[in-house]
């Protein structure tokens, strides 16, 4: 008898621990809430980075291809040169 009352008592007695307050799950709650904002953050930064890089590789990249045009011969002229002797 006094196995079984203890097996009960035992039994009881976790059930009791293994269940969450409503204190503690609301608390759980916030902190979810928390990390998922961080990440929604996170990611909305990563896009703004991302936007920023693409867009200092274009103007890069015009500022390059403008400064080789710059260096390419002029079309349609030609420029002699006269060898002179002493």
């Amino acid at each position: 008898m006094k196995k079984v009352l203890f097996l009960a008592l035992a039994a009881a007695s976790f059930s009791f621990t293994a269940c969450d307050s409503k204190k503690e799950d609301a608390q759980e709650k916030v902190g979810e809430n928390v990390e998922k904002a961080g990440e929604v953050k996170a990611d909305a930064m990563e896009d703004k980075a991302d936007a920023v890089r693409d867009s200092a590789d274009a103007k890069g990249e015009a500022i390059k291809d403008n400064a080789d045009k710059m260096d390419a011969p002029a079309t349609g002229t030609t420029t002699t040169t006269k060898e002179v002797k002493k």
